[in-house]
């Protein structure tokens, strides 16, 4: 990490220099965004104490400029903080108040009253390259940012990513750390099956690049690498076709990772160190190694505000899917990314509905509602195959004129029911609003 940390000082050192330059100023943005979270989990069918918690975001992001002349340098800061409004916690536990849930950290052995991290990018772009050093929010295949909680995560580390060729987005980079979304800390990363806090193992070197590829406006292809050291390789192949029909349009979306052991995982030796993954292992079989293959289909139309999507992901192999894991939660590049449940267990076939309605060809912009059901199934276990199911309602309101305007309200319930998983309900009420500072 001190590597990384040098790199960004001498590329901020670069653009301080530089600041005076029209352009690192003139096209600076600032905003305050502000987040109200309140988020309640209700556990049906075991002891496992319910949560509910309620806290405030503050976040602080600046993205300057570039400055002028044929290589500009540019600085991004942020300031995250996250207040704890109510002492509720996990029920069911002594010292119900003060009791940790998912939301805020750990201080002490209770829930901290409130929590922030910073960070710090230092940027260079010639003509359509940028280099990026430091504080980064990934949205990729093979990593994505979580943001269903408080405050986002983030990751630290370097990215290229060049346009300069027509059509092609190129991408490479390495991660060190992250910043999950409920630490001031950054960590190594590790995968389900190693990732426990106080004995698991973690790598800081996930590398990893890609390529998207317009082939035409209706069809874009991808394909990214990456590496997680001493845990698991994948590759990903992606494609999007959009179709414009005489009423309405159908979008195609699919999507093939395939995942094998990198390093310490693939070895006997190295698994006995704890580089293992989650997963069904037969008598026999190389316990703990990731082996995964996984790929998916989805078809959705669309017209006069209406969406309709069916699809079908399946995996194999003898591990789950394997991808960045903290044990706080994660969002995945997959169409079974649900609200809570993410049907990657080893051998899962997942059937996918869903529906989405945007209200503003009744005269109601900005508000939009979608419904989507999940059945996962030959879940591979020791005496049978197991299933689970998750049900998901949300609907977003933001504000379109007036003084409000931008304003934004969320309502996300979601119901998780099955003989592999807890049966939950869960309901996260969220509102936010960005005000514009620069």
């Amino acid at each position: 990490m001190k590597h990384t940390t040098c790199l960004a000082l001498a590329v901020s050192l670069g653009a301080a220099q530089q600041a005076a330059a029209s352009g690192f100023i003139d096209d600076s943005k600032a905003t305050l965004d502000l987040r109200n979270f309140y988020y309640n989990q209700d556990t049906r069918n075991t002891r496992a104490p319910s949560d509910k918690e309620w806290g405030q975001a503050f976040m602080f992001n600046y993205q300057s400029g570039f400055t002028d002349g044929l290589v500009g340098f540019g600085l991004d800061l942020q300031a995250l903080y996250g207040l704890r409004l109510d002492a509720s916690g996990r029920a069911g536990k002594a010292g119900e108040d003060n009791t940790p849930g998912s939301v805020f950290p750990l201080s002490d052995g209770k829930a901290a009253n409130d929590f922030s991290k910073t960070g710090a990018t230092g940027k260079v772009r010639i003509s359509q390259t940028q280099l990026k050093v430091g504080t980064l929010v990934p949205k990729m295949p093979v990593l994505m940012s979580e943001d269903g909680r408080l405050l986002p995560q983030t990751f630290r580390g370097y990215q290229v990513d060049s346009k300069d060729l027509k059509d092609f987005n190129l991408i490479a980079g390495k991660m060190e750390q992250v910043l999950d979304r409920n630490s001031s800390n950054g960590q190594g990363m590790s995968i389900a099956g190693a990732n426990d806090p106080a004995k698991g193992t973690f790598s800081n070197q996930f590398y990893y690049g890609g390529v998207d590829y317009a082939v035409s406006k209706q069809l874009q292809v991808q394909y990214y690498y990456a590496t997680l050291e001493n845990f698991y390789q994948q590759h990903f192949v992606g494609l999007v076709h959009n179709w414009q029909l005489p009423v309405g349009q159908l979008k195609t979306d699919l999507r093939y990772f395939y995942s094998t052991a990198d390093g310490k995982n693939g070895s006997a030796a190295g698994r006995g160190e704890g580089y293992v993954s989650s997963g069904y292992y037969a008598p026999g079989v190389n316990s703990g190694k990731v082996d995964n293959r996984l790929w998916s289909a989805m078809l959705t139309y669309g017209v006069y505000g209406h969406s309709v999507g069916l699809g079908y992901q399946k995996t194999t192999g003898e591990s789950d899917f394997p991808h960045i894991n903290q044990g706080q939660g994660r969002s995945l590049y997959l169409i079974t990314n649900a609200q809570s449940l993410k049907f990657v267990n080893a051998g899962e076939q997942a059937t996918v509905g869903n529906y989405t309605y945007d209200f503003t060809g009744l005269g109601i912009p900005g508000l939009k509602s979608s419904v989507t059901y999940i059945h996962g199934s030959n879940i591979r276990a020791a005496r049978r195959d197991n299933s689970e199911w998750e049900r998901d309602l949300r609907v977003d309101y933001v504000i379109p004129t007036g003084t409000f305007k931008g304003l934004g309200l969320t309502w996300r319930s979601a119901v998780l029911r099955g003989n592999d998983t807890a049966d939950k309900d869960e309901t996260r009420l969220i509102v936010s609003y960005s005000l514009p500072l620069l």
